[in-house]
């Protein structure tokens, strides 16, 4: 039933208050009919996500029954947590604000407003870290051999396509599209493959058997010649897609494509090919293989193997063996629990590689030690401990 203004006026006298200080516009609120409890939820945007919303742009929730849910944009990736609270939120279509009221209204002027939901919670949102290790887990699934071994499996059996990727990664596109570059993946015939490691590096060897016998430059390998070269041997989408990986590509001032290979990532492959056929290697020996190994003209050096080699300084010989970061667990505690128990102390030039891309926003390596790990000194050398039993 729609309250008189003499109703309403009744109740601001029994709160005690007087109609010529308030504003002179009253909402009257009525629950809608058949009104249910949780059928709306509430959402908390920052500015910019808001932007995106009143432009057009979607945003999306993403996980599996057993994962917890993220919201993602084109380019970032939350975390969507309930918010309590001790008001009651009402959800009023066309509920008037007092900045739209009109300030010179002579009488009360009461509106009548239907009440559609309500809610004591909302989603909040935070900044997260997408959840990548899944996509590597499914692109490994089948991976590339090349042209012979793919003829012999034509299945699209644990093949996936974008959108595929995309309703089963926790990440928005753009972050999707930037991990698939950094794991070397390969659109397919619209499928993203990863290429098999040993089929990558055969590619990787003709292109440097190239460059060494045509005396070309490793900053300046022109990709016309090169595909020409070696299409009797490989596919030419395959040899680009190489040369992608390990090189950056340019034009030179005549129009000539041309791609600089990157010597540290080269070195980096090739020293991979060689620790994983073995359990741990002695250092000086391995290093001398490994320099053996690289194309001519290249430097190997254990800069280039961070986050992907451990070595251990203490054992007599020294060794080293494969450890990558990849491999190890997404989550914070996991992650350290993992590397303790690998190894009982590190230093913090040993353990920040594998801790690095576990920093928030303005987060450092050393906020993350003190959270997670123990200090002590050693031998006068600070090093980092767990901060619980390894099991």
């Amino acid at each position: 039933m729609s309250r008189s203004r003499e109703e309403v006026e009744a109740t601001l006298q029994i709160a005690k208050l007087k109609v010529e200080e308030l504003r002179r516009t009253v909402h009257c609120l009525a629950f809608s009919p058949g009104l249910v409890a949780g059928e709306h939820c509430l959402l908390e945007l920052d500015s910019e996500l808001c932007g995106r919303v009143e432009a057009g742009h979607s945003l999306v929730i993403r996980g599996d029954k057993d994962e917890h849910a993220v919201l993602c944009s084109g380019d970032k990736t939350y975390e969507l947590k309930v918010a309590d609270t001790s008001n009651l939120l009402l959800f009023i279509p066309k509920c008037q604000t007092p900045d739209q009221f009109k300030e010179d209204q002579p009488a009360l002027n009461i509106l009548h407003t239907q009440v559609c939901g309500f809610s004591n919670h909302y989603w909040e949102l935070r900044r997260c870290r997408p959840k990548l290790k899944k996509l590597k887990k499914l692109l490994m699934e089948n991976t590339y051999e090349g042209p012979d071994v793919e003829k012999e499996n034509n299945s699209s059996d644990s093949k996936y396509t974008t959108e595929d990727l995309l309703d089963q990664i926790q990440a928005s596109e753009q972050e999707l599209m930037d991990q698939l570059r950094a794991i070397h993946a390969c659109n397919i015939e619209g499928y993203w493959r990863i290429l098999d490691f040993d089929y990558e590096m055969k590619l990787l060897s003709h292109i440097a058997q190239l460059v060494d016998s045509e005396s070309w430059s490793f900053s300046k390998v022109p990709l016309n010649i090169c595909l020409q070269e070696l299409e009797t041997l490989e596919p030419r989408d395959m040899l680009q897609h190489c040369l992608q990986c390990y090189g950056k590509k340019c034009t030179d001032e005549v129009g000539e494509v041309y791609f600089a290979l990157n010597e540290d990532m080269i070195c980096r492959a090739m020293a991979q090919m060689l620790l994983q056929n073995a359990v741990k290697f002695n250092l000086a020996e391995f290093q001398e293989v490994w320099q053996q190994s690289v194309p001519e003209g290249m430097a190997a050096n254990l800069d280039q193997l961070k986050g992907l080699a451990l070595l251990d300084r203490n054992s007599r010989p020294e060794t080293i063996s494969l450890l990558k970061k990849e491999d190890l667990p997404e989550d914070n505690q996991e992650r350290f629990n993992s590397l303790f128990s690998i190894r009982e102390k590190w230093t913090e030039a040993d353990i920040a590689p594998y801790i690095e891309d576990l920093c928030g926003e303005k987060q450092t390596i050393g906020a993350l030690l003190t959270k997670y790990a123990r200090s002590s000194m050693q031998n006068g050398l600070k090093v980092y401990n767990s901060r619980r039993p390894v099991s």
